[in-house]
């Protein structure tokens, strides 16, 4: 078969003992069509993972004393480079890495190779994460926290060692590592094979074109909730949490149709930029125009009071998701069931280290500005950028343009034409370690033309 298309790639990471083999094996034995040539890449002096492998018919190449991420990118260029020669046995690559692999310099392969990047097209990157362990090295690990970073994709693995709390709290953590990726809770790695490959994440204006929202701007709140209520007194509980005080808003709906859940979504965000009022435990929250601290008690939970004037739906916009203070509304010593509840990826961050940053403007951008700004920011600050991604909006450009961005690689290149009642706009993210969001944002707003 001779064809110039290029050839999908997924890059499958995830640290040592989150389950990639066992995803690779599934992989290998679903019926989905496709004739997949797998590189295995192995960190130690004798080869196992080959034998960890179920037999199959698909290619399997191995890669000893190295990481495919340091010592190795040579061999797996040199591989690649073969396989393209034997591309009648096969139609899609797979590269598992070793656990210990930061999956950056395996993105950039296909990048910095000519005769790579014109034969092969990087479909996405995967991660696997252990639930049960992986919080033991979220702080202490960085390729742990690289590998999530990276990832187009994640998969929240073995979930049926750990309780629907533990879950919660993890994917929450790993949202403010990774505010774009997709999160999909697995057991033994146990998800359809179109979840993984022929994913097009890799691929922004594919992306986009499948999932509109793919950039949408992160928000200041991490939660919001819909709540009806009745005339009288309100209790909202809250318990310690992650921070000694919380933010929040709480605001009357007119209805319950979509299109008041959304303005009310858009009112919260104004209001986050406020300053807030304090109130201590015991004091009165309003269904009003203001957005509130609550300080928190440290040895137990704190009672607030809501009064209602009279009946209906309320929308409470959370800084922190209502789990991690157990938060609760009471009327008359009952709990209330929320009637909507909508998780948000926030614009802030439980993590110190690496976080997730994203920009949304509407004003045209200077092609000659941008490009100057994108390259001392790279030079200078490019090792702790793991991934950007984004869609621009150039002046005088009737195109879109859309940008990948892995370390100090970046890649800009006109999409397809902007639509007739589309809003041109710019949205991008930046996915590293020891981002300042103020400085990022204000760099890229000295480039608007």
């Amino acid at each position: 078969m001779k064809t110039n298309t290029p050839i999908p790639v997924t890059v499958l990471t995830g640290f040592l003992g989150a389950g990639k083999t066992t995803l690779l094996n599934r992989l290998l034995t679903e019926q989905h069509g496709r004739r997949i040539a797998v590189i295995e890449n192995e960190f130690g002096e004798i080869g196992i993972d080959q034998a960890l492998v179920v037999n199959a018919d698909e290619e399997i190449f191995e890669m000893n004393n190295g990481c495919i991420c340091c010592t190795v990118r040579g061999d797996l260029i040199r591989i690649l480079g073969n396989l393209v020669r034997r591309r009648d046995r096969f139609d899609y690559v797979l590269v598992e890495t070793t656990g210990l692999a930061d999956p950056g310099p395996v993105a950039q392969t296909f990048f910095v190779d000519e005769d790579v990047r014109g034969s092969y097209r990087l479909d996405g990157i995967i991660t696997v994460v252990d639930a049960k362990h992986v919080a033991q090295h979220l702080d202490d690990s960085a390729e742990c926290q690289e590998q999530i970073a990276f990832a187009d994709k994640i998969l929240l693995n073995k979930t049926d060692l750990v309780s629907d709390g533990v879950l919660d709290a993890l994917e929450r953590r790993i949202r403010s590592m990774n505010a774009v990726a997709k999160i999909l809770r697995t057991h033994n790695a146990a998800v359809p094979a179109s979840e993984v490959v022929d994913i097009h994440a890799f691929e922004l204006g594919t992306k986009l074109e499948l999932d509109p929202k793919f950039l949408e701007p992160e928000l200041p709140f991490e939660a919001s909730v819909e709540y009806v209520l009745s005339p009288g007194p309100h209790r909202l509980i809250l318990h310690p949490g992650p921070d000694p005080m919380i933010h929040l808003t709480l605001m009357p709906l007119p209805d319950a149709t979509d299109t008041a859940w959304k303005a009310a979504k858009h009112s919260a965000l104004q209001r986050f930029g406020q300053n807030p009022v304090t109130i201590r435990p015991g004091g009165a929250i309003r269904p009003d125009q203001h957005l509130y601290a609550l300080e928190l008690a440290a040895g137990g939970p704190s009672s607030f009071e809501i009064l209602c004037a009279a009946p209906g739906r309320f929308a409470l916009h959370t800084e922190h998701g209502p789990e991690e203070f157990r938060m609760t509304l009471e009327r008359q010593g009952q709990a209330l069931v929320p009637t909507r509840q909508e998780a948000h990826a926030a614009g802030h961050s439980h993590d110190e280290s690496v976080s997730s940053v994203g920009i949304t403007e509407t004003r045209p951008l200077d092609a000659r500005r941008l490009n100057d700004w994108m390259g001392g920011l790279l030079r200078d600050k490019g090792a702790d950028i793991f991934r950007m991604k984004g869609v621009l909006h150039i002046k005088g450009s009737p195109n879109r343009v859309v940008f990948q961005g892995v370390h100090m690689l970046f890649d800009a290149k006109p999409d397809r034409p902007w639509q007739e009642r589309e809003p041109r706009l710019s949205q991008l993210v930046f996915i590293g370690r020891n981002l300042v969001r103020d400085e990022l944002a204000d760099g890229f707003r000295s480039c608007l033309a």
